[in-house]
């Protein structure tokens, strides 16, 4: 597919225009096919060889739904099984344009370095991120603990060993 032939496409365009608005992206041809990729790594494919819209995400949040939709499928090559769909659209239907918006900002969100998530925050569109571990716990409120653990096991240990000692002494 040529790149003049893809702009061709208003829907194509829209989620082009929508993905290249989020910090850190470019636009890449590999393969033919138009590609959106931040840091070098790939969040959508686009293209379609018959004038619609063909696009592939990482879903890794909403695949489930997403692969009951009927325009969508796993997406080939073992990608699937990483969590990327694909979605297919003749020329002439409309695509679910609101939908698809959030599908690309939960594959920039899933592809992205956090620094740059961080740069769009949180929106209602995008899944609530887990609170980290290391925000809940720091590493040096963590050590104190892993050594009280040691502090206290080390009088079981004792014990044990005084035990299995009497119990050799006894046979």
């Amino acid at each position: 597919m040529s790149e003049s032939k893809s702009l061709d496409n208003p829907h194509e365009l829209a989620l082009r225009d929508f993905a290249l608005g989020f910090p850190g992206t470019h636009e890449d041809f590999p393969w033919g096919h138009r590609a959106l990729k931040v840091k070098g790594k790939a969040f959508v494919f686009m293209g379609h060889e018959r004038g619609g819209l063909g696009l592939s995400v990482k879903l890794p949040h909403s695949n489930a739904a997403a692969l009951m939709m009927p325009f969508a499928t796993p997406t080939g090559y073992g990608l699937g099984k990483s969590g990327w769909v694909s979605a297919d659209f003749p020329k002439g239907e409309k695509p679910p344009m609101e939908m698809l918006r959030q599908w690309v900002e939960e594959s920039y969100r899933a592809v992205a370095p956090k620094k740059l998530v961080d740069q769009i925050g949180a929106t209602a569109s995008a899944p609530a991120a887990a609170p980290s571990k290391k925000a809940a716990a720091p590493k040096k409120a963590a050590a104190p603990k892993k050594a009280a653990a040691k502090k206290a096991a080390a009088p079981k240990k004792a014990a044990r060993k005084q035990s299995g000692t009497r119990a050799k002494q006894a046979r």
